[in-house]
């Protein structure tokens, strides 16, 4: 039986959270179904590492991949002006960089938790699509603050219903027999002005009638109330920071799978690391547009 594969990506500032994350996938694979996460490594230190490996136990295997492995030139990657840092793009090469006899993975963003058995996902019949997602919050392509602004120009349906990217399922050799990747990088590099969710708006344009819509428990966003929640998805401000203000509920869930952990005893962080963080994002991507037009 094939383990489920499971992709995500994480620097060191966010390796708080995919600790909690890689925990309660652990305590919540009941199923005994072994489990192999991907952790695409953007600058996570060697110590951190060594502490990730021993919050776990045998039931999940840990592989880091280098980022630099994924992206040897992040300055070919659309420099869009959001804060999103470029790692956002790696979800994107997952089907090249996962081992090649593999058929299917998880992408899974590293502010979520788990508490769920995946096995549901993972054996999930995905009815001829490419990927499976849940609806994000602003539903449909037509919304004005949350879908693709630009729909009409692009001739889209503005009723067409608008998925969330930080949780995917990917059918692989569909995705390689296509030019998925490279059309979802042309389509936000030449949308820069509408690419407020960068890989987001660029997925739904390309794959706008190749997508199945699951359940929304599979992905509960923090600002949310929603009964049972599958997987809970931080987005916005995390809750490792003083000024979540989202769902509390959720916050003690997350902290909970923590203190199982060697970040147990974690303190929330005051604010600044937060912005400063986006300051990051923003500043390297003016250096790489710098680079790139010298």
């Amino acid at each position: 039986m094939q383990p489920i594969t499971i992709v995500t990506v994480s620097d060191n500032q966010y390796c708080v959270l995919l600790a909690a994350l890689l925990k309660s996938i652990e305590v919540n694979t009941t199923s005994g179904r072994q489990v192999t996460v991907f952790v695409v490594d953007d600058g996570i230190s060697e110590e951190n590492k060594r502490k990730l490996q021993r919050s776990i136990q045998t039931t999940i295997e840990l592989i880091f991949i280098e980022i630099n492995d994924v992206v040897k030139d992040r300055s070919k990657l659309p420099l869009d002006s959001s804060s999103f840092p470029l790692n956002v793009y790696i979800r994107l090469f997952i089907p090249y960089f996962v081992p090649q006899e593999l058929s299917r993975a998880l992408y899974l963003d590293v502010d979520m938790i788990v508490t769920q058995d995946l096995s549901e996902l993972w054996d999930l019949n995905l009815q001829g699509k490419m990927i499976a997602a849940v609806a994000d919050r602003c539903e449909n392509i037509g919304n004005p603050w949350g879908g693709i602004r630009n729909f009409e120009e692009l001739g889209l349906n503005p009723a067409a219903p608008y998925f969330n990217s930080g949780l995917l399922v990917i059918d692989l050799d569909a995705w390689r027999s296509t030019n998925t990747t490279q059309d979802v990088l042309s389509c936000i590099a030449n949308n820069k002005a509408y690419a407020g969710f960068p890989d987001q708006y660029g997925l739904n344009v390309i794959l706008v009638d190749n997508w199945l819509q699951l359940d929304q428990r599979w992905n509960c966003y923090a600002p949310a109330e929603i009964a049972d929640p599958y997987i809970i998805h931080f987005i916005g401000i995390k809750p490792i920071f003083r000024s979540y203000n989202f769902n509390k509920n959720y916050q003690k869930e997350f902290f909970r799978y923590l203190s199982l952990t060697e970040w147990n005893g974690y303190k929330v962080k005051s604010d600044y690391r937060r912005l400063l963080k986006k300051v990051k994002n923003l500043l390297v991507k003016k250096v790489l547009t710098v680079f790139k037009t010298a």
